[in-house]
């Protein structure tokens, strides 16, 4: 974080200051801030939120013990070490990255860039964070940090010296991107795709396109937006961009995009398409398996070209990613059985996409095995769409497919109606017994999915497979 005095954070967040020891009002903190212990080091700043198994006053010791030069608290706590008092942690976490995010933009060059989407958030931002970090120092999410305090976590990351910070967006409600989206009035904000991701939480698809259309109402005037051209609810947040005087940049497949894609092809070995890029044409091949994956590599490419860098110097960039991100099509296993962990998330579109891939990547030869567990917050949905994925993955040909966990079940039940041949699909329970009757099924020449909501705990499973065939 920038340095700033004891006084500066206690006025810009709204608290009421008790210094200890030698500190004084004009003492300079600029450590990291966090809201775990673990993660505290030396002349870092601990905000002691509450928490719902467990409250964070109980941690302030620790992270002194960790070198913690202040503690942000909701109530004064007997541990010597700096503290300022505020009635909300988390709101004050919002404040101060306000005001640190403002603060390094008024002195620099920082720009700032949102993504949001039903699905490829964090996919986009770390490819986008491949092209940017060879441009100059960027900031961008841990993991899907992307929340009412993973989002201002990471603006909190950003320095003097930073040019570039990426910030991803998630929500499960109205007006959480909003707030969020506001804290940094985003240079590009970029919309992936709506679908029925939280649709439960929201109440509807259409509930869910106005949140993501949040991120381009919060654009600065004069920016960018970066939308779907494929995706008719992004396509028409053009409207709102344009109530803001923000230009629209697309991608996509359609004709009147400014980054198209073209002839994508997926391989076990990964994913290649011809990208035109403002009329001019490029070869990309990723590393990441999925025909879903060139749509995020084209939102980043857009946003990249959209901040200055070169396409070609980009799309060399993207090229050289080798994984997404931890339990995002995660290639696993060895060369005579082949795990894909893609069980960090799972909304109909992605569970449909992940499966198509599957069939994509497994040669002649092979057999395709689909472990799946349940899709999270479909509302009223949820058995109909558990049903669909069920009715596809038979429709694929699988002829191996392993549901898991009492939530799938409508999957299960769906897959063995439309089923053509015996003991298609199995279930289980739990993710132990799925495990010992896959270590006896697998054979030589099997490509395994293994996709689920982060809820569901496949994620787990998939790394004992494959370390079952490291």
């Amino acid at each position: 974080m920038i340095a700033l005095s004891l006084a500066e954070l206690a006025e810009t967040i709204g608290g009421s200051l008790r210094t200890h020891g030698a500190d004084t009002q004009e003492t300079i903190v600029s450590g990291a801030v966090d809201t775990d212990s673990r993660n505290i080091t030396a002349g870092g700043i601990f905000v002691a939120k509450p928490g719902e198994a467990t409250d964070g006053h109980l941690f302030v010791g620790p992270a002194v013990a960790n070198g913690a030069a202040l503690a942000v608290v909701e109530r004064e706590v007997d541990e010597p070490v700096s503290q300022i008092v505020v009635q909300d942690a988390v709101a004050s976490l919002a404040d101060l990255a306000r005001e640190v995010v403002a603060r390094v933009r008024a002195a620099g060059e920082l720009q700032v860039v949102g993504v949001t989407g039903s699905n490829g958030k964090t996919t986009t931002k770390n490819m986008l964070a491949a092209v940017l970090r060879e441009e100059g120092e960027t900031v961008w999410p841990v993991a899907s940090f992307n929340n009412a305090v993973g989002a201002p976590l990471t603006m909190l990351r950003v320095t003097e010296r930073t040019r570039f910070l990426i910030c991803e967006f998630g929500a499960d409600a109205p007006g959480q991107i909003a707030s969020l989206a506001g804290l940094v009035t985003p240079d590009i904000g970029i919309v992936l795709m709506v679908g029925l991701s939280h649709a439960g939480g929201f109440g509807g698809v259409e509930h869910t396109a106005r949140a993501k259309r949040e991120l381009v109402e919060a654009i600065i005037p004069g920016g960018t937006a970066v939308l779907n051209a494929d995706d008719a609810r992004v396509a028409a947040m053009a409207s709102a961009a344009a109530e803001r005087g923000v230009e629209v940049r697309w991608f996509g497949e359609s004709d009147t995009a400014d980054v198209r894609a073209e002839d994508v092809r997926v391989s076990a070995s990964g994913t290649e398409a011809r990208i035109v890029v403002d009329g001019e044409p490029f070869d990309i091949r990723l590393q990441v398996l999925g025909a879903h994956h060139v749509k995020n590599a084209q939102a980043a490419l857009t946003a990249a070209v959209a901040l200055g860098v070169d396409p070609a110097a980009a799309i060399d960039r993207l090229g050289r990613v080798e994984l997404a991100e931890r339990w995002r099509m995660q290639v696993m296993g060895n060369d005579r059985v082949r795990i894909i962990n893609d069980a960090y998330n799972a909304s109909p579109e992605a569970m449909q996409a992940a499966l198509r891939t599957l069939a994509q990547v497994t040669g002649e030869d092979g057999r395709m095995v689909a472990v799946l567990g349940s899709m999270s917050e479909l509302g009223e949905r949820d058995v109909a769409e558990h049903q669909k994925i069920g009715l596809l993955a038979v429709r694929l040909r699988i002829p191996r497919i392993v549901v898991v966990g009492r939530e799938a079940r409508p999957l299960y039940l769906s897959a063995i109606a439309e089923g053509s041949w015996d003991e298609e699909a199995v279930f289980f329970e739990t993710a132990d017994e799925a495990y010992d009757y896959l270590a006896g099924e697998l054979r030589d020449g099997d490509t395994v999915l293994v996709k689920s909501s982060n809820a569901a705990g496949l994620r787990l499973l998939g790394d004992r497979l494959g370390g079952l065939f490291s």
